[in-house]
């Protein structure tokens, strides 16, 4: 019976005294994703009421602002911050290295190379350098480690003696980081690493990124949130050009949700942008189903949505440079979606792939549309316009309504026209006087 006592003495001591350790991977790109990942992990750990906190990284960089918004946030944390360079720590992870109290690097590992550059590896401006030389300067004087040292990781032009010399960018192995106080130790594993905090058998809890994280981490990578800019362009303009509602402005829409809302999580999208958007679709939304024609309320509506994309791109304090890439991107994603819409009015009316996402979904028993199918009869024919012809809409031929396309021209309801051919289920029409 004093044996099982003592075990469960020894048991709860255990359990009571054992180091707990929160454990986070730091790889890949630095984006919003994995701030808010640190984020969340530090919350967590504080809340546990963790011994430490472990970010284990490895990766080339990213973006800077989130780079920022990371060392934010692992300075403020009130437990103990360790980094584990596991293979390199370069650009925007050399700044997160150097926010931790403790640097621990893995035999052959590197810190370094943090100067700041665009997606195509080019150099950004000296406003953009000088932040950032800043930055990860008084990161590294913060913890007591060499500021000069820091800031030559950004800027080739700073020398210092039997360290760097002028005109090349600073990037230490762990044996030169060791060396000049820039890591604490150089291990081999994390046998090694804990046995240097003093730390036997720790409870390790590892800070997994949830499905949800990946998801949003995927919707606000640069280039997937291009393409649904683009997506977004193409479905309302589509939209525009259409009767009705139909499956462009249905696809627009699911785009520019998924747009703002992922940006909206990771705080790119504030209050502003997304009433901005909400009122633009409402204005593009009165132009659609209750302004004739296409006038100031879908100008307006467009340019507010054009507005509320580059607002939520370009983020808070934006430098220079950024606004640059993100009017490049934006305009870019338009003029994309001018050449789609051109390539659909030119090709789409003739293809099968109209009739689902125009012609057949608007068929409604009642509606006084007569199945369009083997009309050639009514080639010649005139009739009058019951909706703007954008591209499809219906016209009344003997006090029957059919679904109608017009090609090559705009139409406006009540304007008379005649079916200039039918193919298959489709029927073309010009206008009369044409």
């Amino acid at each position: 019976m004093n044996k099982i006592f003592t075990l469960f003495v020894m048991i709860l001591s255990f359990s009571l005294f054992a180091e707990k350790i929160y454990w986070v991977n730091v790889s890949g790109m630095i984006d919003n994703g994995v701030s808010t990942y640190i984020d969340r992990s530090i919350v967590s750990a504080k809340a546990d009421d963790a011994d430490y906190i472990i970010f284990e990284i490895n990766t080339f960089g990213g973006r800077v602002d989130s780079a920022t918004k990371i060392k934010d946030s692992i300075i403020n944390s009130p437990i103990p911050t360790i980094a584990y360079v596991n293979k390199r720590a370069i650009s925007a992870g050399a700044l997160i290295a150097l926010s931790c109290k403790t640097i621990i690097m893995t035999d052959g590992s590197s810190i370094g190379a943090a100067t700041v550059v665009d997606d195509k590896g080019e150099k950004q401006s000296e406003k953009a350098q000088s932040y950032f030389r800043s930055e990860i300067g008084s990161t590294a004087e913060t913890n007591g480690r060499s500021k000069e040292i820091a800031r030559a990781m950004v800027d080739e032009d700073i020398e210092i003696d039997s360290v760097i010399t002028k005109g090349k960018l600073l990037t230490l192995t762990s044996k030169e980081a060791f060396k000049l106080s820039m890591c604490d130790t150089i291990v081999k594993n994390t046998e090694d690493l804990y046995s240097f905090l003093n730390i036997s058998d720790p409870t390790v809890i590892k800070v997994e990124m949830t499905m949800a994280d990946r998801i949003v981490r995927f919707l606000t990578n640069p280039i997937v949130s291009s393409l649904l800019m683009t997506l977004a362009f193409l479905g309302l303009i589509f939209e525009v050009k259409t009767a009705g509602w139909g499956v462009g402005g249905t696809v627009g829409i699911i785009a520019l949700v998924l747009f703002f809302g992922s940006h909206y999580i990771y705080n790119l999208a504030d209050h502003i942008e997304i009433i901005i958007f909400l009122v633009s679709i409402i204005l593009l939304s009165l132009e659609v189903f209750v302004i004739p024609g296409f006038g100031i309320a879908g100008i307006l509506g467009i340019l507010g949505i054009f507005t509320s994309f580059f607002l939520t791109l370009v983020g808070s304090d934006p430098s220079g440079d950024e606004l640059i890439n993100a009017g490049a991107t934006l305009s870019g994603s338009f003029i994309l979606s001018i050449v789609g819409i051109y390539m659909m009015t030119k090709y789409l009316p003739e293809s099968k792939f109209l009739d689902f996402i125009i012609i057949r979904n608007k068929e409604k028993r009642g509606d006084g549309v007569k199945n369009t199918k083997h009309f050639e009869e009514l080639i010649g024919k005139s009739g009058i316009a019951t909706t703007d012809l954008r591209l499809a809409g219906k016209i009344k031929i003997d006090d029957t309504v059919y679904q109608a396309v017009s090609k090559h021209e705009y139409i406006n309801a009540n304007e008379s026209v005649t079916v200039s051919k039918v193919e298959g289920n489709k029927i073309f029409v010009i206008k009369k006087e044409n």
